[in-house]
């Protein structure tokens, strides 16, 4: 077996460990239960184009991950949240393979590009999105594949229609997962960081393919705006002049709210960090030029992001893809001399990986008293034996001024918390009033009653309760006209079934509460509970 297959099928093992194992463990949070919903309906009513949640038009993001959330749903079954989820695992190892293919056409070694895979698989907001429902993954996975092709298009002057067909599919591909946000925040810089350290000789000579990439591009990223505006024109101005208006004054933070990034990087934070010190780095790098272009990279996507009035910690996803390429310049650097290296270069090294050597060992301890074990024993048992010698062995080989072991079992380190230590995360679920929807709908289901909800629409319930809960007004010409249905509302609502008393009678009244969390601890959300009232006209 070869060097490089040795390190693809590592990166495959790594991505399985970390990307497939307990991945229908947590429960879905609001962003998965809108496109999940969608992805449901689309199979439920057979409406593929004109997308739809809680059977109202949702034209707000491009249906490309919701088809294939929606195929993975007809396989597996839309309560199977492994299914649910597995394609954007499977998008993510997509991800990390052209991710490692691209590397080396930086004019650095394929180990290094073993590493810098390594380091953006165990990123931290990698990991978060690519074991989760959301679309952010897909956009930028098909992006850096369109990178791919597109620097084999500017470096080069052989196959330049293949590189620019594919490069223009796979950007289409980006743009029909989220639109322009990878256009954006990961082309866009790279296009800036390529110029300013390569720049663009020769490019004069490739126009004719270079106009076949953007014409094809246009077509693969806008028919499904073009259609949806001429098939549906009210409700789409709608929606996009409503997104359109967020992005100026919705979750605005001001300009420096991005510059702590590299913590996203979550363990790689240090390391991360120390990268971005150019004069410090520049001379201990084995190719400095793309080591610049990387930092540019890095840089450039940090700056255009931080342009944009609403922030949100997510939106920094695409900045761990370059940030990846340009930590593993010092990673491979402390492969080379950690042995040698001063005291004064040493210790940031040391505090890091010791950092995670520390976490690693207290954890039998610390789980031991904030957990209640009960039903999780055999986790906790197993997730201290691993994590604690994960920790044991990252101190030994720090001792001995070993960094490749400590650098392999700091990704084994996260490779353990999800395989042994994810399933304890449910130990914090202790919610004693917990009550989930889909008990409702079997109840409506077995009685025969329609279920409305007042006002209020939160996407995890519609999710839970398995079909679309239609809107109920106070105006009495838009109340139900059936003799019998259920109503849901939250607490504070209550005084509506007062005022329908006099027409209606109230039969049972119940408390849903889908919080997993116990009411004290801080993620509980009273979003999440309904009062359940099932009326009767009177005669």
């Amino acid at each position: 077996m070869s060097r490089n297959q040795k390190y693809l099928l590592y990166i495959l093992l790594v991505w399985a460990l970390i990307f497939l194992v307990h991945l229908d463990v947590i429960y879905v949070n609001i962003m998965e239960a809108r496109n999940f919903i969608t992805a449901r309906e689309m199979v439920t009513n057979d409406n593929w184009i004109l997308t739809t949640m809680n059977a109202e038009a949702r034209y707000e993001k491009p249906p490309l991950p919701t088809w294939l959330t929606a195929l993975s749903g007809l396989i597996f079954g839309f309560t199977n949240l492994f299914g649910m989820r597995l394609p954007a695992a499977l998008v993510t190892l997509l991800l990390l393979y052209i991710f490692y293919r691209f590397i080396p056409k930086l004019g650095v070694s394929l180990k290094q590009a073993f590493l810098a895979t390594l380091i953006l698989a165990s990123s931290f907001y990698i990991v978060f999105m690519g074991r989760n429902g959301q679309w952010d993954i897909f956009t930028h996975s098909f992006m850096m594949v369109a990178i791919f092709f597109l620097w084999n298009f500017f470096s080069s002057e052989k196959h330049l229609f293949k590189n620019a067909i594919f490069g223009a599919v796979f950007l289409g591909l980006s743009f029909m997962s989220k639109g322009p946000v990878s256009l954006y925040a990961l082309f866009l810089p790279f296009l800036i960081a390529y110029g300013s350290t390569y720049s663009f000789r020769g490019f004069f000579k490739k126009w004719k393919a270079f106009i076949i990439f953007l014409i094809l591009s246009v077509i693969l990223s806008g028919w499904w705006f073009i259609y949806v505006r001429l098939a549906d024109p009210v409700s789409f101005v709608e929606i996009t002049t409503r997104e359109a208006t967020r992005w100026t004054n919705y979750n605005v933070r001001p300009f420096y709210y991005y510059w702590s990034f590299f913590t996203q990087s979550g363990i790689w934070t240090i390391p991360a960090f120390v990268a971005l010190l150019y004069p410090y780095l520049k001379n201990r790098v084995v190719n400095r030029k793309a080591y610049k272009f990387s930092l540019f990279w890095t840089l450039a996507a940090v700056v255009l992001l931080s342009l944009i009035p609403e922030k949100k910690s997510r939106y920094l996803l695409p900045v761990l893809i370059p940030m990846a390429v340009n930590t593993s310049f010092y990673v491979e650097y402390l492969f080379r001399n950690f042995n040698k290296l001063p005291k004064k270069e040493n210790w940031i090294i040391n505090f890091n990986h010791g950092l995670i050597a520390g976490i690693g060992i207290i954890f039998p301890v610390a789980a031991y008293f904030l957990l209640e074990l009960d039903g999780y024993w055999f986790w906790y048992i197993s997730a201290s034996i691993v994590l604690a010698s994960i920790g044991i062995g990252i101190l030994y080989y720090l001792k001995r001024r070993k960094y490749p072991q400590v650098f392999y079992l700091t990704v084994a380190f996260i490779c353990g918390i999800i395989v042994f230590a994810f399933p304890l995360s449910n130990a914090f679920l202790k919610n004693p009033q917990f009550r989930n929807f889909d008990e409702l709908q079997e109840l409506a289901e077995a009685e025969d009653f329609q279920v409305y909800e007042y006002k209020a629409e939160t996407p995890e319930i519609i999710w839970e309760y398995g079909e679309p809960i239609p809107k109920l007004y106070r105006n009495d010409s838009e109340l139900p006209s059936e003799e019998r249905f259920g109503v849901i509302l939250r607490e504070k609502d209550s005084a509506l079934i007062d005022t329908l008393k006099r027409d209606f009678e109230v039969l049972s009244s119940e408390r849903f509460d889908l919080n997993y969390v116990n009411p004290e601890a801080s993620g509980y959300k009273d979003r999440l509970i309904r009062q359940f009232y099932l009326l009767q006209r009177k005669d």
